[in-house]
């Protein structure tokens, strides 16, 4: 059990305010701002990438950092000395998203911080959850509310079972725009749980590179476009440029008007409760009006 918990994952820091182990937290990162007290706190990264950058931009910067053995993320080691934690959340999941446990353990070893690092992985809706309940089970002990986690399993079985009723649709998610990739990790999970048939996914493995003509061939009846690191108003924008391109126009999605943008930092990259609630919204649109 922990009393003094740096998170290092915007998803972790959301996980714990959510079983109700919040007071415990005591330094986050810059992107961690649900809830919005989590973003009073000390921030102890910081990021290369440029605020208002173009996907197209990001990708040559992380491409470049990549290639140049330079980090993305940005670690404040005296900071992170002085507010003496027994517990980092972190993860190893994508060096894209946040700091890697690697950095981090080289990091403490420096700094002589004995604390205990947990890495949150999980790759499947499943494992989110399953995660959800280790986490809460190493930060805080019989302290955390992991009766929430079941409530969200009873969401998503009641989404699962009513969705099998329906006729399935083909679904291409977009991950990302310019280049294009195509979904993995629990992304695929969430549109088969909400009724839909995933295309060009890779469940439980990393979102793949995908040319426009991969895309154009995909028969998608139903294209969504949820771009990591963005809102639901930036992701409408990137949806108005993707569907904009002549090689998606045979699309039946496109032709159909089924083309749709999502929030995706808070309905589908971030691996937390707020996932089910993807589900959710996934759902409506690949059946309207049937809820």
């Amino acid at each position: 059990m922990a009393e003094r918990i740096v998170s290092l994952l915007p998803s972790a820091t959301e996980i714990l305010w959510f079983l109700g182990l919040g007071s415990r937290v005591v330094g986050v990162t810059y992107e961690c701002a649900v809830p919005p007290e989590a973003a009073r706190l000390p921030h102890v990264t910081d990021t290369i990438i440029p605020t208002g950058a173009t996907p197209a931009e990001i990708d040559r910067i992380i491409s470049a950092a990549v290639a140049g053995g330079e980090q993305l993320y940005r670690l404040d080691r005296e900071l992170l000395r002085s507010l003496e934690p027994d517990l980092i959340v972190t993860q190893d999941l994508c060096r894209v998203c946040a700091l890697p446990a690697g950095d981090v353990d080289a990091a403490l070893t420096k700094l002589g911080i004995t604390a205990q690092v947990h890495r949150y992985d999980p790759m499947t809706l499943p494992a989110v959850l399953d995660e959800m309940e280790h986490l809460g089970s190493v930060a805080g002990g019989g302290a955390a509310d992991t009766s929430k986690v079941q409530e969200l399993r009873r969401r998503l079985d009641r989404v699962s079972v009513e969705a099998a009723t329906r006729p399935r649709p083909k679904v291409l998610l977009l991950e990302w725009t310019d280049p294009p990739f195509t979904p993995g990790h629990w992304i695929p999970d969430q549109i088969h749980a909400a009724g839909g048939e995933p295309l060009l996914a890779n469940a439980g493995g990393r979102s793949t590179a995908a040319s426009w003509d991969d895309i154009a061939n995909s028969g998608a009846e139903v294209l969504l476009v949820a771009p990591c690191g963005y809102n639901q108003q930036e992701a409408a924008q990137q949806l108005a440029t993707v569907v904009a391109r002549p090689e998606v126009a045979g699309l039946p999605a496109v032709r159909n008007g089924r083309t749709y943008a999502i929030d995706a930092d808070s309905l589908v990259v971030r691996p937390g409760p707020r996932l089910i609630d993807g589900v959710d919204e996934m759902g409506r649109l690949f059946h309207p009006g049937s809820r």
